[in-house]
């Protein structure tokens, strides 16, 4: 356990972000599972609708330490092109 001041509040600074991480990280996790379900049925209204949801959260995710800007990106242009795929 950390014995200053200022590593005891850096420990909690690090929890906090773990955990906001996280959470931004799950919400973005099930976006793009229930689009990549939608995607599956063939369903393309319903994936143009979930996939504006996936991008808003993807980007939110690439601005926070908790994923790249390209990973964001390529993961984005692929869901992308798998939606303007469907019939």
């Amino acid at each position: 356990m950390a014995n200053h001041k200022s590593s005891v509040k850096r420990a909690k600074q690090e929890k906090n972000r773990r955990m906001t991480n996280k959470t931004k990280t799950a919400k973005s996790r099930t976006a793009v599972k229930a689009l990549r379900e939608a995607i599956a049925s063939g369903d393309k209204t319903t994936a143009k609708t979930l996939l504006s949801k996936a991008q808003s959260l993807l980007a939110k995710l690439a601005k926070s330490p908790a994923m790249k800007k390209k990973t964001a990106s390529r993961k984005t242009s692929r869901l992308t092109k798998a939606v303007a795929a469907l019939k």
